[in-house]
């Protein structure tokens, strides 16, 4: 069953959310190397009709979540970060493009959000 933004709660599990993703910044980005698996994240504000939540992207979900596309978020998990709600998509869960999609995202994210998105670098700027 799909849940929307406006039912995500602190620790819920097993989401599964079609997103808009609207903005997405690279935050980590470590290069591969003998001792360990190379990482990148990047922090996305996505959205859907009844709200907007920041999604952290990790490795190949960052290629995936690119500003304007539609994205499917399954066995999602709500962590908490610095006392707001982040979307999680880990191991045990899938993140895949949401063909057919069109809807306007509500936005309700605060300020305070945008420019914490904001200080880290673009990955990508479209429409």
């Amino acid at each position: 069953m799909a849940t929307q933004i406006s039912d995500l709660r602190p620790s819920l599990t097993g989401a599964t959310v079609t997103v808009k993703v609207l903005e997405a910044k690279v935050v980590v980005e470590r290069p591969k190397s003998n001792r360990s698996e190379g990482l990148k994240v990047a922090e996305c504000l996505v959205g859907d009709k009844t709200g907007c939540i920041i999604f952290s992207a990790r490795n190949d979900q960052v290629e995936k979540a690119q500003p304007g596309s539609y994205i499917m978020l399954q066995n999602a998990k709500v962590d908490m970060y610095r006392g707001s709600m982040r979307l999680v998509v880990d191991k045990s869960g899938k993140v895949e493009e949401a063909a057919g999609e069109k809807f306007s995202p509500k936005e309700n994210m605060s300020p305070v959000f945008r420019i914490e998105l904001n200080a880290a670098p673009a990955i990508s700027k479209q429409s």
